[in-house]
C-alpha cells in the first residue's frame, strides 16, 4: 500500500470514527448504570451491552476499508456519487444515536434508522458498481443495522412508543 493509500485509509478511519464519537456523546450517558436506556423495557433478545462496542468497532473499520477501496478505483472525481453516499450514511449513523439515545425517543430512532438503512443500501449498490469487494465489506453493516432496526422497533413497542 502506498503512502497516499495509507493517508486515505487514515482519513476514512477518522471520518468513520468521528461518526462513532459523535454518537457516543449521546449513547454513553444513556447506557450507563441508571441511564435512560438501562431503565426502559427491552426485548429478551437484546444483546448484552458489552457486545455493541466490538461489533461497531469492526463495522466502522470495514466501512473505512470499503470507502478506501472505492476511492482507490479512481478517487473522488471518478466516484463522487458513491463516496457522497458513504458520507451521507455516516451522518445518518451518527444522527440515529442522537435521535434514539439523545432525545430518548424510540419513535425518532425508528425514523432515523429507516433513513440510515436506505442510505446504507444505496451505498452498497453504488460500491458494488465500483468494486464488489467494497460492496461486500458493507453487507455485515446493513445486517447489523437491520437487527438494530428490529431492536429499535421492539423497544418502541415495549416502551409505549416514547416513554420509559
Amino acid at each position: 500500500m502506498s503512502k497516499r493509500d495509507l493517508l486515505a485509509l487514515a482519513g476514512f478511519i477518522v471520518l468513520s470514527f468521528a461518526a462513532a464519537g459523535f454518537g457516543a456523546l449521546f449513547t454513553t450517558p444513556a447506557v450507563s448504570p441508571g441511564g435512560w436506556y438501562s431503565q426502559i423495557q427491552k426485548p429478551d433478545w437484546t444483546p448484552p451491552s458489552w457486545l455493541f462496542g466490538p461489533v461497531w468497532t469492526a463495522l466502522y473499520l470495514m466501512m473505512a476499508v470499503a470507502a478506501l477501496w472505492v476511492w482507490k478505483q479512481g478517487g473522488w472525481d471518478a466516484h463522487r456519487g458513491a463516496l457522497a453516499l458513504f458520507l451521507v450514511q455516516l451522518v445518518l449513523n451518527a444522527a440515529w444515536s442522537w435521535l434514539f439515545f439523545g432525545l430518548h425517543s424510540p419513535s425518532a430512532g425508528l425514523a432515523g434508522v429507516a433513513c440510515l438503512w436506505i442510505a446504507i443500501l444505496l451505498t452498497i449498490v453504488a460500491f458494488f458498481r465500483v468494486s464488489p469487494l467494497a460492496g461486500w465489506l458493507l453487507v455485515p453493516y446493513i445486517l447489523w443495522v437491520t437487527f438494530a432496526s428490529g431492536l429499535n422497533f421492539a423497544i418502541w413497542r415495549l416502551s409505549g412508543r416514547d416513554g420509559a
